[in-house]
């Protein structure tokens, strides 16, 4: 998006945090061009907007997303139009960014097409990263088909179904040529599908590694959707760099974890979502019961994984009218975490992952996105979550909500 011709933005008397930082800092932040062009006790510069003292962020960043989330998962997001999909995504992406997530990553879904019309500024949305539909065995999580159904299934919005390595090393080929700023794995059994165990490791070694090396020499890595400790454990040894979800963690998991670089990217709005209003929305009996075996044990990853020195992001997970839970996550992680590590997950740790340093962080040069919060989320954390209390979003230099 070209913003190089539009007028500064200066944030006047604000509290920074920078994106990693515990300590806050007393100054002003000039937008130019898109970017930060100057930071601390500098001169205003056009639009100047007064913070007041509040706390300033970067722009926070969901790093599971699922844009083509139309409902809870099966036939109903797979097989449902393109074009209606591609709808209900820029409602879903124009109601994060309201909410201050100003770059999602989606794995599981996205294409080129919806990436096409935000780079084009068709619709207000977050800086957009996607996967493309996730890889999965048949069988495999991303695999809809009930025990009972005798359809054939190759691939959806979300989720295609490729097994042996040279089809897979050919469909992580398409991917690249398409688009894709990553590739997503189903490496162990999940909440909505409906035929697998979820502690069950997914995909074989050959498998894994023959995704893991296209991507690799791509200048790309591999996420994996894995809950267990024998599906992470599984997926890190053959080179998967981002594990999604990981509920099940256990220490000496999270230890190697650590020692391989791997990223954990919790998703906890998901579980507590579908505890309080899966039933109410028509989400099988399998996956309610699915879900009560991984709710209550995503807090005790995250401290686990933080303890044993993991990058630990953050995601939301969100399928279709539970999406507007986003920023339940955000309380969810810090009753875990606290506020600080959260902040971070949803900034610098999140642009590591994403391997793009200009995001997640307010410094000289960084990209010109922020979140003005209504005070301090360090003496009330309620900040980060409440949508009653305002906020201002900052995007390319600009407010955009």
């Amino acid at each position: 998006m070209d913003t190089t011709h539009e007028q500064p933005l200066t944030l006047v008397n604000a509290l920074i945090f920078d994106g990693s930082s515990p300590d806050l800092t007393e100054g002003s932040i000039v937008f130019r061009g898109g970017r930060v062009a100057e930071m601390g006790d500098v001169a205003e510069q056009g639009q100047v907007v007064d913070a007041g003292g509040r706390v300033v962020v970067p722009g926070l960043i969901d790093a599971h997303f699922h844009a083509y989330a139309v409902g809870l998962g099966g036939f109903e997001v797979e097989r449902c139009p393109l074009s209606y999909a591609a709808l209900v995504g820029a409602k879903r992406l124009g109601a994060a960014l309201r909410r201050g997530f100003t770059t999602v990553r989606d794995v599981a879904g996205g294409d080129i097409g919806l990436a096409r019309a935000i780079d084009a500024g068709l619709f207000a949305a977050p800086r957009y990263f996607f996967t493309g539909p996730a890889f999965s065995q048949t069988g495999g999580h991303g695999d809809p088909r009930s025990a009972d159904v005798d359809i054939c299934f190759s691939h959806g919005h979300m989720c295609a179904v490729v097994d042996g390595t040279d089809n897979l090393r050919r469909a992580v080929r398409e991917r690249f040529r398409t688009g894709s700023h990553a590739i997503k794995i189903m490496a162990s059994g999940g909440v909505v599908s409906l035929t697998d165990p979820i502690r069950l490791p997914q995909y074989s070694a050959e498998e894994i590694r023959a995704v893991v090396d296209e991507a690799t020499r791509r200048g790309s890595y591999v996420a994996a959707h894995a809950y267990s400790p024998e599906a992470i454990v599984h997926s890190v040894e053959n080179g998967v760099r981002s594990i999604e979800h990981g509920n099940l963690l256990d220490r000496p998991t999270a230890a190697l974890m650590a020692e391989r670089g791997a990223f954990l990217v919790p998703t906890l709005a998901a579980y507590d979502a579908m505890d309080r209003r899966g039933e109410d929305l028509g989400l099988n009996p399998i996956s309610q019961a699915k879900n009560a075996e991984v709710l209550s044990a995503g807090k005790e990853a995250i401290v686990l994984a933080l303890q044993a020195g993991v990058n630990v992001g953050f995601g939301s997970d969100l399928m279709g009218d539970l999406e507007d839970d986003q920023l339940a996550g955000v309380r969810l992680q810090i009753e875990a975490a606290g506020v600080l590590e959260t902040l971070r997950s949803m900034t610098a740790v999140n642009s590591e992952l994403l391997q793009n340093p200009d995001i997640g962080r307010l410094g000289t040069g960084s990209v010109g996105d922020a979140v003005l919060l209504d005070g301090n989320p360090f003496e009330d954390p309620s900040v980060l979550w409440d949508e009653a209390r305002p906020r201002t979003v900052i995007q390319h230099g600009r407010t955009v909500a």
